[in-house]
């Protein structure tokens, strides 16, 4: 079955950057839309960046907007998502997914990471 693995997270203080990567283990990667979710304690799961199979195409929440950047390596079957500028409220187990290119949700994540930000 389709795996994804995320890693890069770890604690930063506040300003520094992390960058977190998502291996997936699928034959056509380039078929799908990747994204990445993050959630806090006792919140929802909340939308963070999805990139579009020909990397041309970036979505970002307002949040994170100018912050993170979210990048995709076909030939490796990994995406990825560069932190700048992080914040204590950033502070989430974040979630690699997946969609296919035809598909609304996203039917495949990860066990997620853990991205503590200290002020």
């Amino acid at each position: 079955q389709v795996q994804l693995v995320e890693s890069g997270g770890g604690l930063v203080q506040a300003g520094g950057s992390l960058r977190l990567s998502c291996a997936a283990s699928v034959r056509t990667f380039s078929n799908y839309v990747m994204g990445w979710f993050r959630q806090a304690p006792g919140k929802e799961r909340e939308f963070v960046a999805a990139i579009t199979w020909s990397a041309t195409n970036t979505y970002y929440a307002d949040s994170v907007k100018g912050r993170f950047t979210i990048s995709r390596d076909n030939a490796k079957n990994t995406v990825y998502l560069q932190m700048n500028s992080l914040k204590p409220e950033d502070t989430a187990v974040y979630y690699c997914a997946m969609r296919t290119v035809a598909g609304k949700e996203y039917d495949y994540w990860g066990q997620g990471t853990q991205v503590t930000v200290s002020p």
